[in-house]
């Protein structure tokens, strides 16, 4: 069987970050995505999408994302009923989220976002570029990984250049053009 939902789209509202009484952390939001096409008026219409994430994740996602943030999920449908306190039965649809991807340059996320969050680390993934000097210069290069023991710092390969903003990527801004093929593609 298959059940997979990718979707791109902008939160409406902050995470609703709550913990269950086990302490696991779960995360409800919404997610606006637009519709493909337009309507009469030539306006797109947009569909909202209710969403939950869990575990770590969840945390991650709540520190990372505001109302707004473009963001792009990849989960799976999931739906579930209960009864209120009126003795009505509520059905749920929803996308559990696995994975996430914050679509804005961290630039644009932290300018719209009036408070910042002093904790929350600089670097969000493992994907981080080891050559950009500029998101690195006031911590030496190292980033945090959330480990709490500050020996595990990676210097990333920037050997102490602090605030140094001569760029080490070898790609960078050289003028040549890159010769590609469909051969070196991994796709």
């Amino acid at each position: 069987m298959l059940n997979r939902a990718v979707l791109t789209g902008r939160l409406t509202r902050d995470v609703d970050l709550r913990y269950t009484q086990s302490g696991t952390a779960v995360g409800s939001f919404s997610l606006a995505v637009d519709r493909q096409f337009t309507n009469q008026q030539g306006e797109r219409e947009a569909d909202f999408i209710n969403c939950v994430i869990w575990r770590k994740s969840a945390e991650n996602f709540a520190n990372f994302v505001h109302k707004g943030s473009l963001v792009g999920i990849d989960g799976r449908i999931q739906t579930r009923n209960y009864e209120n306190a009126q003795g009505q039965r509520i059905y749920v649809t929803e996308v559990v989220v696995e994975n996430f991807a914050l679509l804005e340059p961290r630039s644009v996320r932290n300018n719209s976002n009036g408070q910042q969050n002093g904790n929350a680390p600089q670097q969000n993934n493992g994907n981080a570029n080891p050559f950009d000097n500029n998101s690195n210069s006031g911590n030496g290069g190292n980033v945090n990984t959330g480990s709490s023991n500050p020996t595990n710092n990676n210097n990333g390969g920037n050997n102490g250049n602090n605030g140094n903003n001569t760029p080490n990527d070898p790609f960078a801004n050289s003028g040549d053009s890159i010769d590609i093929s469909d051969d070196d593609l991994p796709f």
